[in-house]
């Protein structure tokens, strides 16, 4: 992951040199940074903070994409600005954030002047896309109860209690909040897990690992 300030010291001189006289703005935690069906209004550079881009179907059914930290991009926006098209997604400040918008104008012309910024730019589009690219393979060929004991995994870390709402689980996982309780509740009544009001504890933590690698399909 490549800080922005960071980002200035791998490119050229002269495109390090107009990012640089680029302001920055803070935005508070829950801001929504764009909606779907509105334009691009230039390449954003996430300086502190994480932000969350997520799809919600005519259901009401969200799945997480990606997050956005420092030194990373949001492929939503990247290809908005490259195919001239609409968002399709939601934005939302995970925290308060810290961020550089880059216009239209100046994007264009770094990409077609400047190597490393268009190396920078592609390359971290790629990286993007394999993350989504991760999301939609692990949606269509594992299990949810795999897809869940993973994202509490994720979130607890060596910790064993993971602070997180089941519509947050629903979300990050790629299902709906009714089912994503009902499994839970399935893992509680196998001691995998304990439920308290926004918050998962892990009670066996090798048995929901063995139950992770399960990648069979449903």
């Amino acid at each position: 992951m490549t800080p922005p300030n960071a980002l200035l010291l791998e490119l050229d001189a002269a495109a390090s040199a107009a990012l640089a006289q680029l302001s920055s703005r803070q935005v508070p935690e829950g801001t929504v940074l764009f909606r779907p069906g509105e334009d691009a209004a230039g390449f954003v550079l996430v300086r502190e903070g994480v932000v969350a881009v997520h799809l919600t179907g005519r259901s009401g059914r969200e799945i997480s994409l990606y997050e956005v930290a420092p030194g990373q991009t949001c492929v939503q926006t990247t290809l908005c600005l490259l195919g001239q098209v609409s968002y399709s997604a939601e934005a939302v400040a995970k925290t308060p954030i810290t961020l550089t918008i880059v216009p239209k104008g100046l994007f264009h012309r770094l990409l077609a002047e400047s190597a490393s910024f268009r190396d920078y730019v592609f390359r971290s589009l790629g990286n993007r896309l394999a993350d989504v690219t991760n999301v939609l393979e692990q949606v269509a060929f594992v299990r949810i109860e795999a897809r869940l004991a993973q994202e509490l995994l994720r979130r607890a870390g060596a910790d064993p209690v993971a602070l997180v709402t089941h519509q947050e689980l629903a979300a990050a996982i790629g299902s709906v909040r009714e089912v994503v309780s009902r499994r839970l509740e399935g893992l509680a009544k196998l001691q995998l897990v304990a439920l308290d009001r926004g918050q998962v504890r892990i009670l066996d933590r090798r048995g929901l690992t063995a139950m992770a690698e399960n990648f069979d399909p449903v």
